[in-house]
């Protein structure tokens, strides 16, 4: 039973994106980071396009989401991003998924779930200041990783704060903080085989940054990181994965004076027809959208959605078009000569375009398309 109301995603978008960006920072390697389901497009079908495109390794931020994809029988090297609740750690070795680490107690605790030369990758804070080994203790811990018999340093990596800024100077300082832990470990017999630093905005914009390995996420569903690199996804070629797309569920006219959804905040100023799209704030269609200039596509025109998005459903002023029930209306993509981005949505919310895809509800069907 199909709702009125789905995603709709191209993995043949997402493969393409993958294969760009593989030939564009050769030789290093694209590990495709699928956390979060897929950044709302479907983990499974992420994975698996993105590997078909030329992905090496995939990434995820739970034990869970790894397993998910060990479930669905995708065997490549999957690298959990952080570090993971101690009664998880079992279930991680289980399904032979690499681990990052950054502090002694989780050195210990994968010793005591039984851990055998597991692959761990390190996390060095190099100045974004979430997660992360200091870089003053970063030697320390390698040696404590190396006398271990539980853990395996395959890699070594840092997160960059700023990439999609690229005439910030941050990026550079954190590349070069980085660049000397690399050196402090070498010093001490420490070569871990994989060295990573670039997200989708370093790969794209940062070709110091590539390493061995690029950790992109939303440029693989041909997402911009941020408006900085935007010129360079252009010219890539990049095209975006997902849309969103919902059936007109009621027709009705309404009289000028008339007030519309909850608070009656918007009232007509003329005789009009509003259409009913059975989608709402429970699917990720932000509640003060209508207040922003959020907009649907209509028989291939822009038409503005009136009053208070409600949980499962939205009103959309149609003026003189002639709209039935079941006609299709596109939220996010194209229709006609019209396109509206994810990206459009988060320059109206004030947010990025992750927190629009991420945020459309399991409720709303991926259609793979």
């Amino acid at each position: 039973m199909s709702r009125w109301a789905w995603v709709e995603v191209s993995s043949d978008a997402i493969r393409h994106n993958v294969h760009t960006l593989a030939r564009m920072v050769e030789p290093a390697r694209v590990w495709a980071v699928v956390k979060a389901d897929g950044y709302g497009h479907g983990s499974i079908t992420a994975a698996r396009a993105a590997l078909a495109g030329g992905a090496q390794g995939l990434c995820v931020a739970l034990v869970q989401e790894g397993a998910a994809l060990r479930a669905a029988h995708i065997d490549a090297p999957v690298l959990v991003l952080s570090e993971q609740p101690h009664e998880q750690l079992r279930a991680a070795i289980e399904h032979r998924l690499q681990l990052t680490v950054y502090s002694v107690e989780q050195v210990r605790a994968l010793e005591a779930a039984g851990a055998v030369a597991h692959p761990v990758h390190m996390k060095i804070d190099t100045g974004m200041r979430r997660v992360g080994v200091p870089t003053h203790r970063a030697v320390e811990l390698a040696d404590i990783i190396a006398a271990s018999p539980a853990v395996d340093l395959v890699g070594v990596f840092t997160h960059l704060a700023v990439a999609d800024e690229p005439d910030d100077p941050f990026t550079e300082s954190q590349l070069d903080r980085f660049d000397a832990v690399l050196a402090d470990l070498a010093a001490v017999g420490h070569r871990p085989s994989l060295v990573h630093v670039a997200n989708s905005a370093g790969a794209l914009a940062h070709p110091r940054a590539r390493y061995d390995l690029v950790r992109s996420g939303i440029a693989i569903y041909g997402i911009s990181p941020g408006d900085g690199v935007d010129h360079i996804v252009a010219s890539a070629g990049l095209r975006p994965a997902l849309s969103l797309h919902a059936r007109v569920s009621h027709v009705k006219g309404v009289a000028a004076g008339d007030g519309v959804s909850y608070g009656l905040r918007h009232r007509f100023a003329a005789d009009t027809t509003v259409a009913t799209l059975p989608i709402g704030y429970a699917d990720g269609v932000p509640r003060r959208l209508h207040a922003l200039g959020g907009e649907v596509l209509l028989h291939g025109e822009r038409c503005p959605i009136v009053g208070v998005v409600t949980m499962d459903q939205l009103m959309v002023d149609v003026g003189a078009l002639s709209v039935e029930v079941g006609d299709e209306a596109v939220l996010i993509g194209s229709q006609g000569a019209h396109r509206i981005t994810a990206a459009d949505w988060a320059a109206r919310l004030d947010t990025i375009a992750y927190e629009v895809v991420c945020g459309l509800s399991t409720r709303l069907e991926r259609r793979i398309v």
